[in-house]
This record gives C-alpha cells, structure tokens and sequence, in this order.
C-alpha cells in the first residue's frame, strides 16, 4: 500500500490541473491566472505546460523537470489540506502543496501580487 506522500508523486499532473481551473473559475477566476501561477512557481512556459498536459507527466517529473523553482517559493507558508508547510519534509510533496496553497488564495480572491509574493 502506497503512502499518501508516494501517491501524490506518482500522480498525472494533467489529472489535477483541470481540478486546479476549476476551482478558480467557480470564484470567477481564469486558467491564465491558474498558468501564471503556475509560470512563477515553476518556471514553465505555455508551450511546455501544453506539452505536460499532453502527457503522463507525474507531479514528481513535473516538478523534477522544472526550469527553476521560483526563488521567493519559500515564502509560501500557512497550512493546506492539513499539512503546515513549513514543516513538510517530502520536497516533492512541499512544492505540491505550495502549488495547491497559491491556488487556494487565488480561489479566495487574494490579489496576483500577494499570490506571487511581490
């Protein structure tokens, strides 16, 4: 039996993405604003996001092969889905949930600027 932190690794990146838009546009939010944030904390482009989505690409691969973890990504904190951040030990499952927390205050109507710790 898989732990929950192996579960989340061997995830489709392209099976949670669209839960993602989801969730932004039901609080009148966009995918662009879903991507951009995704851009920042990773690094990725539109092209390579496309090509992500096209694939089987695993949120371990997705965020193994990203260009360059946003520098500021650190400064995510606070607790999602139950889990303080801060003290995550897995670094695969930490940036997922940094994914999932800017996501979450997108979703709360928090400004891009706060979103993207500007």
């Amino acid at each position: 039996m898989k732990s929950p932190v192996e579960r989340v690794h061997n995830m489709k990146f392209a099976g949670v993405y669209p839960h993602y838009v989801t969730k932004a546009e039901r609080k009148g939010k966009t995918k662009e604003e879903v991507d951009e944030i995704i851009f920042w904390l990773t690094g990725y482009n539109a092209q390579a996001l496309e090509m992500i989505l096209n694939n089987e690409t695993t949120f371990a691969d997705f965020f193994n092969n990203a260009p360059e973890l946003n520098a500021n990504a650190h400064k995510i904190t606070g607790v999602i889905c139950g889990d303080r951040i801060e003290n995550i030990e897995d670094d695969i499952f930490k940036k997922v949930r940094y994914l999932d927390k800017l996501i979450d205050e997108l979703a709360k109507g928090r400004s891009m600027d706060k979103i993207l710790r500007k």
